[in-house]
């Protein structure tokens, strides 16, 4: 198309519909009436404000840069694909009415799981019933929870089946706008029936998937599957469902069957019991360029996955306490050779790799160490490193704002290590004060000064963590 405007402005409009052209038109005239370019304007601004809002803090002007850009990525997804009628075309291809208007798409669970959507819990709650309405139309079009959905449908481009440990996490936090008893069914079903990249009568048959009976990432897929089993065990666990509860705890124990005590790492193993070898824990892998036993990452850096909900067992394994901190100390040193960024291996501190989500734990790990202080000095490190107010701010893709969780979570003081638990680990504010805005008009204040307690509305925090119900009533949050 070519105009001859000849000193005339051109205006236009565009919308889309997941369901037909009918659906767009309707989408434009509700969302885009008129030819005000001034007044759409004036409500984007409006309604990002709205959102950019809800945490205010107190720092110079590069940290507030840094801080609301975090906040901006975060914000941009999940999507509502539903038309302005409430229609949208599911998983299956087939068009159907979204429960209140909302049928969010958009969902990058592998990375979003472990703290992007805890933080909506706390700052856009409004939204998490119809995150977890979505996933479970989805289950049931598709016929298992989403992995790695957009436009409606799954790309399966990551593993694992994280929207379990978000439903998991909604549940637990008493979130009342979805029906459980169908999300377990759906959770459940997820982590039976066969579909791509899971293969369920493998694992249950080995205790582990052996590298012999797959392509790729045998001990990646192993170790994400236990997040979700425990997501589930706890599920079921407070529902009162304790024979479902007991399979998945036993699941999720699965990650114990994979460690090597000779290497002190989670390694490949074939469906003869024999160990992979050659191994070189240092060396990653990736379906796409380099296939193994490794999802963008190598064995450094997949260890820790079960810590997210066994620091207990983990620790156990590595035997005891003093060999844990030994462990992370190794993690946070060893240096990698020809580091390669399409392979996970970004923003490196030793083997911890910040550019890549399955490591975003585990500086908080050190709170259950020896060295408990190291968690507030990594975290800080990290912030300071690998953020920036610049055009190359952020190292490696921010996945959907799972990057920006971390940094805005690490910025108030604290951090979902475990996030279906219910609770946050204490880390280090890196500002001297903020203003979280909760639901129904509480406020959450947080302070930060050089006393080393850490007390909430008058009462010491003696432990590791803080409680996600205490943190949702309100009130002043000092470190």
């Amino acid at each position: 198309m070519s105009f001859d405007l000849n000193k005339k402005t051109l205006q236009t409009k565009v919308a889309l519909s997941t369901v037909a052209v009918e659906g767009a038109k309707k989408n434009l005239l509700k969302e885009l009436p008129g030819w005000d370019f001034d007044s759409v304007a004036a409500n984007a601004r409006k309604t990002w404000n709205n959102y950019l809002s809800r945490i205010e803090i107190e720092a110079d002007q590069k940290q507030k840069e840094i801080f609301y850009s975090c906040l901006y990525r975060l914000f941009i997804q999940p999507s509502n694909i539903a038309d302005v009628d409430g229609r949208y075309r599911g998983a299956d291809d087939s068009v159907r009415a979204a429960k209140n208007g909302e049928y969010y798409s958009t969902l990058s669970l592998w990375d979003t799981y472990r703290a992007a959507h805890p933080i909506y819990t706390i700052i856009a709650p409004e939204k998490v019933d119809a995150f977890i309405n979505s996933m479970i139309a989805h289950s049931k079009a598709a016929g298992f929870l989403p992995i790695w959905s957009i436009w409606g449908k799954d790309n399966y481009c990551m593993i694992g089946n994280h929207a379990i440990p978000v439903i998991s996490d909604a549940f637990g936090k008493g979130f009342s706008g979805f029906d459980h008893e169908a999300a377990l069914q759906e959770m459940i079903r997820s982590t039976q029936e066969n579909h791509l990249n899971s293969n369920w009568r493998l694992l249950n048959q080995y205790g582990y998937y052996p590298f012999d009976s797959l392509d790729n990432e045998s001990v990646s897929r192993t170790l994400e599957h236990g997040m979700d089993d425990y997501s589930i065990a706890l599920m079921a666990d407070k529902m009162g469902k304790k024979e479902i509860a007991d399979t998945y705890y036993k699941r999720a124990n699965y990650y114990k069957n994979l460690y090597d005590s000779s290497t002190q790492q989670m390694r490949g193993k074939d469906s003869r019991g024999r160990w992979r070898s050659p191994f070189d824990p240092l060396t990653a892998t990736s379906p796409m360029n380099n296939p193994g036993d490794y999802t963008e990452a190598n064995a450094w850096q997949y260890f820790w996955t079960p810590a997210q909900y066994d620091v207990t067992g983990m620790i156990k394994l590595l035997g005891g306490s003093k060999n844990f901190t030994a462990q992370l100390d190794r993690f946070f040193s060893i240096k990698s050779a020809n580091a390669n960024k399409h392979l996970g291996q970004e923003a490196l501190i030793g083997q911890y790799a910040h550019g890549n989500e399955p490591s975003h734990h585990v500086a908080y790990l050190y709170s259950y160490s020896d060295r408990p202080e190291r968690t507030g000095e990594l975290v800080t490190q990290i912030c300071r490193q690998f953020y920036n107010n610049t055009t190359t701010g952020i190292i490696g893709n921010d996945d959907c704002g799972q990057m920006s969780a971390w940094y805005i979570f690490s910025t108030l003081g604290f951090y979902p290590l475990n996030p279906v638990s219910g609770e946050y680990v204490m880390g280090q504010p890196q500002i001297k004060l903020a203003l979280v805005h909760l639901e129904n008009g509480r406020l959450l204040k947080i302070t930060n000064t050089s006393d080393k307690s850490v007390i909430l509305n008058d009462h010491s925090i003696t432990g590791k963590t803080i409680q996600h119900k205490d943190i949702i009533k309100g009130g002043t949050l000092k470190f």
